[in-house]
């Protein structure tokens, strides 16, 4: 099937590509660094929509970085991708994106919302059981 690419989930659509492809941080060079090579030398650094791609499947599979297949790049680079945008935002600017565009498709019914309680600390528990639960039973201080 050469030539036609099968689509997974961590596959990019063009769609979803010309959607967030601006959105993407530019790597600027540090002025304050002092560079061996002249701007536009050395490797060429990995095209964006490969390394996202690269990213969305370790995250979709659970892979580790290292397990990355080929196909995607090293494992090391796409991963050093992954933590430059996290730290500038980027996922949350395309996370928002993808909000506001399923709102408009869809409608997100924003007066409606629900929290687990299984994911806050219960905040008296401490009393009663002790401060771990494995505790429970066992003569001497619970403290």
């Amino acid at each position: 099937m050469r030539g036609k690419k099968s689509y997974q989930a961590w596959t990019i659509s063009d769609e979803f590509w010309e959607a967030i492809k601006d959105e993407i941080p530019k790597k600027e060079r540090d002025p304050e660094k002092k560079y061996k090579n002249t701007p536009g030398q050395g490797r060429k650094p990995m095209p964006a929509r490969k390394a996202l791609e690269g990213i969305f499947y370790v995250l979709r599979t659970g892979c580790q970085w290292k397990a990355l297949p080929r196909e995607y790049g090293s494992g090391s680079t796409v991963h050093r991708r992954f933590q430059e945008w996290l730290a500038a935002g980027f996922f949350e600017k395309i996370w928002k994106k993808g909000l506001e565009r399923y709102d408009d498709l869809e409608g997100i019914g924003w007066e409606w919302q629900s929290l687990d309680g299984c994911m806050v600390k219960a905040p008296l528990a401490l009393e009663p059981v002790g401060k771990n639960p494995t505790d429970r039973g066992k003569n001497g201080d619970k403290t």
